[in-house]
């Protein structure tokens, strides 16, 4: 997995960056098979953005999430991100379980 961490109007601290880490590593966790995370951090005015694109075996996942406090963004971006990966995930396995009953139709006929 590779992380790609950049900050916009914000300096990315060694302490944001093992936040991010410990907290994006729960989309690891659920889903091996994450290529690349791409994490940019900005801030305008008093609103903290967080953004990530995550590449996957077959799919690009893109969230983001704004809050006034940098961590509670990136607590918020990490929930949003489970939540993708996991449906990502049941998706993947709904489909080759889907094609399986057919396979075993069409040979008993």
């Amino acid at each position: 997995m590779n992380l790609h961490l950049s900050g916009h109007h914000v300096g990315v601290t060694p302490a944001i960056r093992s936040y991010v880490l410990e907290k994006l590593g729960r989309a690891t966790r659920h889903f091996d098979q994450v290529i690349d995370l791409h994490v940019i951090m900005s801030v305008e005015k008093l609103r903290h953005k967080v953004e990530v694109s995550v590449h996957v075996a077959g799919k690009d996942i893109h969230v983001e999430s704004i809050d006034g406090d940098m961590y509670a963004a990136i607590d918020a971006l990490a929930d949003k991100l489970d939540r993708q990966v996991v449906k990502h995930k049941e998706k993947l396995t709904i489909h080759r379980h889907e094609a399986e009953p057919m396979k075993r139709q069409i040979a008993d006929v």
